[in-house]
């Protein structure tokens, strides 16, 4: 039989227990909004406790590293700063992240847990000011503060905490790092002069916490390059890899052992720094071709794309390639031709020609589309010399790896097979060094195309030309009004 909440008794018990410890807080009123029990893990406990040691000032550098979806911002942002509120109402916060709509999102549910009804049953006392409605900044009436902002973001006239004794607030940094972007090093060193120039010097007093809880993405990524002595103080390091050190899974309502050695097969790089928290430079394990099946023929009913990868100058050693790739009605994927040179613009424009030519108008054509108005020149020309096929051109965004990490994951668990030809060796010596090789063209046009392939407005576009199609023939071969 379920205890009756609702008893006076069982009322004062809840309040003296969620007001005294921020894990029994955080399930409480997980259970409260959501209406369902938190599928709970040891690590949960683990990580509050942490932080419960900062509110309680036994630690005032904290970093915990913690793979994704793992609860980490719903504790350590949402939960912390509302249960901190509420034993400290004039406490000020500022809140980070890599993007200020994600920072400001925090804060507003944050904003939104302090005005619940059985929050305020345990913390009666916190009271948001009636002229605080902006997502990214909201005040209580005894003087706290949330203040939330993308890293790079500008911070002047916020403080975090009280230069008194006692806990006043702190410096909450969730995920610094957008995955794509940090294995840039200007953009990862960028975040890192951000916390040094701007977000350090927004304390209010020496000893203001701060908390850095993060995936590991880099070797030298802000909790790398902190954990290695870069600002010069002792940081508490809580640790908490999704495969631990006995073998057994973390939170295995969330990934089991077996979920975790597929994922550690299909992308080991990512699993080693994102799942495991010890990020590591490639070493040429991101594909593993030896699982990719060379077959003699074509599946029916496969779709196609060629996607192509220019040289960046005419005489720098660079090919072009234009790798088609198609989708089997499976779900698989197959590799049936590499197209690569080097030359000229004309020699360029030819070979796109050529293998458009080949593969026929039902295989869709990918260009990349380089910043700036002779980018957009290139992709309009292009275009036009390919008119009769249909042809899509975007923006590259983030680094070689990636974007080749989706289409590896594939090629590693076996989904991916490869037309019997002459390029087979080449594309497989390739992939077995990326990106440590001397070229990766091939790997960047498969990569592209097979981003393009899994795109939803992909199988979008395929049915409303079926459509189409149908309609044509309905029709005697008229086209439809």
């Amino acid at each position: 039989m379920n205890p009756d909440y609702s008893t006076p008794e069982y009322k004062l018990a809840i309040k003296n227990q969620a007001s005294e410890d921020l894990y029994f807080f955080s399930r409480w009123m997980f259970y409260k909004r959501k209406n369902f029990r938190w599928l709970r893990g040891p690590h949960h406990r683990e990580i509050c406790d942490a932080l419960m040691r900062v509110f309680n000032g036994e630690c005032t550098r904290l970093i915990i590293n913690v793979a994704p979806r793992y609860s980490k911002t719903e504790l350590a942002v949402v939960n912390f700063m509302a249960y901190c509120l509420g034993k400290v109402p004039d406490a000020e916060f500022i809140h980070t992240s890599y993007s200020g709509r994600l920072a400001a999102n925090n804060a507003w549910q944050t904003r939104e847990m302090v005005q619940n009804a059985d929050y305020r049953e345990i913390f009666p006392e916190v009271k948001i000011r009636t002229d605080s409605s902006a997502r990214d900044e909201w005040r209580t009436t005894a003087g706290g503060c949330v203040y939330a902002v993308g890293a790079g973001g500008t911070i002047t006239g916020y403080g975090a905490g009280k230069h008194r004794e006692g806990f006043g607030g702190a410096i909450i940094i969730d995920d610094p790092h957008k995955a794509d972007e940090a294995r840039s090093d200007v953009i990862r060193q960028g975040v890192i002069e951000w916390f040094q120039n701007t977000l350090e010097s927004r304390k209010n007093s020496p000893h203001t916490p701060i908390i850095l809880i993060m995936q590991r993405l880099h070797e030298k990524d802000l909790a790398g390059w902190l954990l290695d002595g870069g600002n010069g103080e002792k940081w508490e390091h809580v640790c908490l890899k999704t495969l631990k050190d006995d073998g057994q899974p973390l939170w295995p309502e969330k990934h089991n052992l077996e979920a975790l050695k597929r994922m550690k097969t299909a992308a080991p790089y990512m699993f080693s720094g994102q799942y495991q928290q010890s990020p590591s430079q490639p070493e040429g394990n991101i594909f593993r071709p030896d699982v990719v099946q060379i077959v003699g023929a074509i599946p029916a009913g496969t779709r196609f794309i060629r996607a192509w990868d220019f040289a960046a100058t005419e005489n720098d050693g660079d090919w072009t390639v234009g790798g088609k790739l198609g989708k089997l009605p499976d779900g698989r994927f197959i590799i049936a031709d590499v197209a690569r040179f080097q030359g000229r613009p004309e020699t360029v424009e030819a070979g796109l020609i050529n293998a458009a030519k080949r593969d026929g108008s039902g295989c869709r054509i990918r260009i990349p589309q380089d910043p700036g108005q002779a980018g957009k020149s290139q992709v309009v020309y292009f275009t036009r010399q390919l008119a009769g096929y249909t042809v899509t051109s975007k923006p590259v965004t983030g680094d070689k790896v990636t974007r080749a990490e989706p289409f590896a994951s594939q090629v590693n668990i076996g989904n991916v097979m490869m037309l019997r030809a002459e390029w087979n060796d080449a594309l497989i010596s390739e992939m077995r060094v990326f990106p440590n090789g001397a070229h990766d063209d091939q790997v960047d046009a498969l990569s592209d195309a097979f981003a393009e392939l899994t795109d939803n407005n992909f199988g979008m576009l395929d049915y409303y030309e079926n459509e189409y199609r149908q309609m044509v023939e309905a029709t005697g071969g008229k086209p439809p009004n």
